[in-house]
């Protein structure tokens, strides 16, 4: 294939902004895999999990409270009765009776107020868990929050680097020849590097360092001609052209010497 060295040279443009995308695509899926923000939002929802089972728990406690506080109630009823009976005057066995039941609703009073007692004190225990699980919600949702801003952020730039360098790269292909841009795509299709310059012996690419046997036919080629890597397969282009500097670029007239 032969192509002006001029489009040939503009590869290495096209390859330095695939290079940037590529980059650029690194770094997306590296924030996306952040595990300051990973565990910062599990951290939020193992501390949101944990408040809900509190609540929860807390509305459990509350409703045996609640049961026993009921249950204390009939029972002082029930003695308040058998007293006024008693009072109200009753026959000797009678009196007998009403008294036992009174020491056993006394019994059960005191073991029903134990049972509210602790379960207020599990419940007091809860409401510190859980006033102490909130605090650390709202810590751990300003610390998300923040997370969030700054990979927003990253992410905005890293958007509005791809933008410009997709812009670019569009604006790079329309002024190459369609041949020689689909040879690189075919190239990039199966590796990041499609396009490579010659620095002395070596491919910029696979780094590997040509013999001079190797150099002849680079050197004997005309200037039009696209030649390939046999190491990598990459475009191999030439920035350096005979009797030259190392590293120099030729100018446009320079190159008309060897047309």
């Amino acid at each position: 294939m032969q192509a002006d060295l001029f489009d040939q040279r503009r590869l290495l443009e096209l390859q330095a902004v695939d290079t940037t995308l590529t980059q650029l695509a690194q770094r997306r899926r590296k924030l996306d895999a952040d595990p300051a923000y990973a565990t910062a939002s599990q951290r939020l929802r193992a501390l949101g999990d944990k408040a809900a089972n509190l609540t929860g728990d807390i509305a459990d406690l509350d409703r045996d409270i609640d049961r026993v506080e009921r249950e204390v109630d009939l029972v002082k009823k029930r003695a308040a009765a058998d007293r006024d009976r008693m009072a109200a005057g009753a026959s000797a066995k009678e009196l007998e009776g009403l008294q036992s039941e009174l020491e056993s609703l006394a019994r059960r009073q005191g073991t029903l107020e134990d049972d509210e007692l602790e379960l207020m004190e599990r419940r007091e225990a809860l409401d510190a868990e859980l006033a102490e699980t909130r605090r650390q919600l709202a810590e751990a949702e300003t610390v998300l929050a923040d997370a969030e801003a700054d990979r927003g952020r990253l992410l905005g730039e890293i958007e509005a680097e791809t933008a410009e360098a997709t812009s670019s790269r569009e604006a790079l292909v329309i002024n190459i020849p369609d041949r020689l841009v689909e040879l690189y795509e075919r190239i990039h299709a199966k590796q990041p590097i499609a396009a490579a310059e010659l620095v002395g012996r070596r491919c910029g690419s696979c780094r590997i360092e040509k013999s001079p046997a190797d150099m002849i036919p680079i050197k004997s080629a005309p200037i039009d001609e696209v030649l390939r890597c046999e190491e990598c397969g990459c475009v191999l282009i030439r920035t350096e052209l005979p009797n030259t500097a190392p590293r120099k670029l030729a100018s446009e007239d320079e190159l008309k010497k060897y047309e």
